[in-house]
């Protein structure tokens, strides 16, 4: 349970955030047309410097603004725009993956703010998996956007070899081509219309993508 007075807001010093990518930009995903599955997936995150409030910064159920300075605040806020879905310590190539809702992922960067977690001066690196508030939902089927690729989602081709991810309802900045219709443990279980292998992960890990 979070340690906060009744009614009161926090005045710490805000969050300070070095936006290294648009949050909401879709990763880009390698692919081979036709051959073989898309290489691994990246994250278009902010990074936050944690100065509390909580009993943990921005733990599940916290809600946060955005911006250029990213602070927790209470989900009842009008400046409250994303919630925790997940919190997990370290980086997130190396921790648990985000649940497939995560619209972004924040990354939390190591600090010793006034206020900390358990009291030993310290806020540890770690990774807060957010989801907006209201719509749009990029990590959604066919949103454009999100950690991860799933059945629903549309891609177009960004360069050779390599393709992005694009929302389905054509509202990008880029009409979709491909649309991932199916998922199978080998790309040979994909129907012979296949255009496109997309690597999803998980126990069905290859994606039969077809144009669209």
């Amino acid at each position: 349970m979070k340690r906060r007075s009744a009614g009161a807001v926090s005045t710490l010093a805000p969050v300070v955030v070095l936006v290294l990518a648009v949050a909401l930009t879709a990763a880009c995903r390698q692919a081979t047309e036709g051959t073989g599955p898309v290489a691994g997936t990246g994250i278009g995150s902010p990074t936050a410097t944690p100065y509390g409030y909580g009993l943990v910064f921005l733990g599940p159920g916290d809600c946060g603004s955005r911006g250029r300075d990213f602070r927790e605040v209470p989900c009842t806020s009008e400046k409250a725009v994303a919630r925790v879905i997940a919190r997990y310590g370290g980086r997130p190539s190396a921790g648990p993956t985000c649940p497939v809702a995560t619209d972004f992922v924040l990354h939390i960067s190591e600090s010793r703010p006034a206020t900390d977690e358990d009291g030993d001066g310290e806020v540890g690196r770690g990774y807060a998996c957010m989801r907006n508030l209201e719509p749009p939902h990029p990590g959604d089927p066919g949103g454009g956007g999100g950690p991860h690729t799933v059945v629903g989602d549309c891609v177009h081709n960004a360069s050779k070899g390599q393709v992005k991810e694009t929302a389905c309802d054509g509202s990008g900045p880029r009409a979709p081509e491909f649309k991932v219709a199916s998922a199978v443990a080998d790309r040979s279980q994909c129907p012979p219309s296949t255009a496109l292998y997309v690597q999803l992960g998980g126990e069905r890990p290859v994606g039969c993508a077809r144009r669209v």
